[in-house]
């Protein structure tokens, strides 16, 4: 009987590192397509706003991977609403939104762990909250209350993205590295503006 020599353990490669970090990587490209045309900090007041809904939602429908869908739903709502007379339309249509995936939840019962529906919906109102500040002030402070509101978030995003709760992980990796980019560019831009 011949011993083998123990192999040398594989080390991951950039293909491989990058495959495994897909949703970061995604959150950056994205980060720069919304930042790409960034008028006024002020003007994401919605991002911040869908931030908030899509976890609320994940946790109304009880399906972390719910959390991908609605982030499409939302990304379909600000682009349309860029198309209307309305400048804040896609904050007010997401709080409606929100609302309404509050009160499903609440209708079927999920209520129940802690850190579903009822903390989900306590993070909306502190979100969504931000997001009207931010387009009642207008201006600079707007810009700013946009990116508080967007590194709070990205804070929420770690947890969550940590305990594997709410939503999928990898749609909190995305969103993390999303807020993050953002907001440091709202800032940037406004501080350069």
């Amino acid at each position: 009987m011949t011993a083998t020599a123990p192999q040398p353990a594989r080390t991951a490669g950039p293909l491989r590192t990058a495959a495994h970090r897909w949703p970061a990587l995604l959150g950056a490209v994205f980060a720069a397509f919304v930042a790409w045309d960034l008028g006024t900090g002020g003007d994401l007041a919605p991002v911040l706003t869908a931030s908030g809904l899509i976890y609320l939602g994940a946790a109304a429908i009880r399906r972390p991977n719910a959390a991908w869908p609605l982030f499409a739903i939302t990304f379909v709502i600000i682009g349309a609403a860029g198309f209307t007379p309305w400048e804040n339309l896609a904050t007010w249509v997401l709080i409606g939104l929100a609302a309404a995936l509050a009160v499903y939840g609440l209708a079927t019962g999920a209520v129940r762990p802690p850190e579903g529906l009822p903390l989900q919906s306590l993070g909306m109102a502190v979100f969504g909250a931000a997001a009207v500040a931010a387009v009642l002030v207008g201006g600079d402070l707007a810009a700013y209350l946009v990116a508080v509101g967007l590194l709070g978030h990205a804070a929420w995003d770690v947890h969550h993205h940590r305990t594997g709760r709410v939503v999928a992980r990898s749609l909190a990796e995305f969103c993390v590295v999303l807020d993050t980019v953002v907001a440091v560019v709202i800032v940037i831009a406004t501080l350069n503006g």
